[in-house]
């Protein structure tokens, strides 16, 4: 690996660190994070379907990758449906100064 390349990799690493962070801080904020491990989740995935995703979100434990998931599906905010739902809510004739 070139250096450049390896910088690349590392300034990538970096951002997935940063953006897990954030997203376990906000589930931890909203209370969906915290002390209790109260529920065990149990199911049959393909391993290569795993790898991938702890190697995309870097990190390396099963239950990292759950709760960061798991906290990513419940924060998701909604914006893509409320954009295509407000199609043809703006006149077609409006003048938009471009």
């Amino acid at each position: 690996m070139t250096i450049r390349g390896a910088a690349a990799a590392a300034s990538e690493e970096q951002i997935a660190h940063n953006r897990n962070r954030l997203v376990l801080e906000q589930a931890r904020a909203v209370g969906l994070l915290g002390a209790a491990k109260n529920t065990r989740l149990s199911g049959r995935v393909p391993s290569d379907l795993i790898e991938a995703a702890k190697k995309r979100a870097h990190v390396t434990s099963d239950t990292e990758l759950l709760e960061l998931a798991l906290s990513r599906l419940a924060l998701e905010d909604d914006f893509g449906a409320r954009l295509v739902g407000r199609k043809g809510s703006i006149s077609a004739d409006i003048d938009l100064g471009i």
